[in-house]
């Protein structure tokens, strides 16, 4: 009983000062379902969530780096990099699935790492680390592959993307959509623990954190080792509803940045809650269905993001420079002299 409080606990306060994505992710399905009625009936409402899932996944990775006050820009490579690595190894032999994600584990959690001591250690800007990371994925997959990834994915790999529960009405449950489902609770849970309120207080003021005995450098690694490891995660996902392609993966590092802080994360860390990000998620895969639904190019997405970033990190701006502003200074009596309200006596 007291895991399930904790849980709903956690999620009250997690879901506190989130009404504005919330709102935003309801107007972007009815507007959907005004254009598409289809949209709302199950089928299509668990295709959606099975398409969101990899996002959702990625989302909450990037959320606990960017909370920490960090960014990580190699997951999108990083996941084009799992793929590949699956395909090559794995070359439709079912027996090699566990074996290959089971190092597919192990190389997630080595880039975590590296990126984290790079950055924690040595120093070094995580914008520059993580965007060298990208650079190293990229050219190492392209050296190994020829630039054409080969191999093929086992059945029983791709069934987490792209199979489900056979059920009535839904006609499916997916996978995908379980796997986000737990996710989201266990990094709910992990950000209710000592932990997580030690990752937040590192992001609001990482000199103040180590004054008060906070190994800083242990805990924003932590955070890149959990975004490397769901950027995993999210490539068994992604392998398994799309396939091995020589795009996989590719700019997903900015889609989940954009979702985390369409979710009301504050670039530079120390504020917002994990179910905002995932929210951001769904709302940022919905404005994509939108997009669709409208009919309008691909090429307009790049210019979805970027209007959201700058839109979001205004605001947050804002806010901040709104809640740090000193109020206004009491106005005091000085003896003799008449208050605001009275008129002056005479005394002759």
């Amino acid at each position: 009983m007291s895991a399930v409080r904790t849980l709903r606990d956690g999620l009250g306060r997690a879901t506190s000062g989130s009404a504005t994505i919330f709102a935003l992710l309801v107007v972007v399905l009815v507007a959907i379902t005004v254009l598409n009625p289809g949209f709302a009936e199950p089928p299509s409402l668990m295709s959606f969530l099975r398409a969101a899932a990899p996002l959702i996944v990625l989302a909450i990775g990037q959320y606990f780096v960017i909370v920490s006050g960090e960014f990580d820009l190699s997951v999108g490579a990083l996941v084009g990099a799992q793929v590949v690595i699956a395909a090559r190894l794995i070359d439709g032999e079912e027996s090699r699935t566990v074996p290959v994600m089971l190092l597919m584990v192990g190389f997630g959690i080595l880039v975590g790492l590296v990126n984290g001591l790079v950055t924690t250690l040595l120093r070094v800007p995580s914008f520059i680390t993580t965007l060298g990371m990208l650079l190293v994925l990229n050219g190492a997959v392209r050296l190994w592959t020829g630039g054409a990834p080969t191999g093929a994915l086992s059945e029983s790999f791709r069934q987490w993307g792209r199979g489900g529960i056979d059920m009535p009405v839904v006609r499916q449950l997916p996978w995908a959509l379980l796997i986000a489902i737990a996710v989201g609770v266990l990094a709910v849970l992990v950000m209710r623990a000592p932990f997580g309120r030690t990752l937040v207080s590192t992001g609001d003021n990482d000199t103040a954190a180590a004054y008060a005995g906070v190994k800083v450098w242990q805990v924003r690694t932590t955070a890149f080792v959990f975004s490397s490891l769901m950027a995993t995660l999210a490539a068994v996902l992604i392998g398994g509803f799309a396939g091995v392609t020589a795009q996989v993966g590719t700019g997903l590092e900015f889609v989940a940045i954009t979702a985390v802080v369409l979710g009301g994360v504050v670039l530079g860390g120390g504020k917002g809650t994990v179910v905002a990000a995932i929210a951001g998620a769904l709302t940022y895969q919905a404005i994509d269905r939108l997009f669709v639904q409208l009919d309008l190019p691909s090429t307009a997405q790049p210019v979805m993001q970027g209007v959201i970033i700058i839109a979001a990190v205004a605001y947050a701006a804002r806010g901040a420079s709104r809640a740090s502003s000193p109020p206004p200074p009491a106005q005091t009596e000085q003896p003799g002299q008449p208050g605001p309200d009275r008129t002056p006596v005479a005394t002759g």
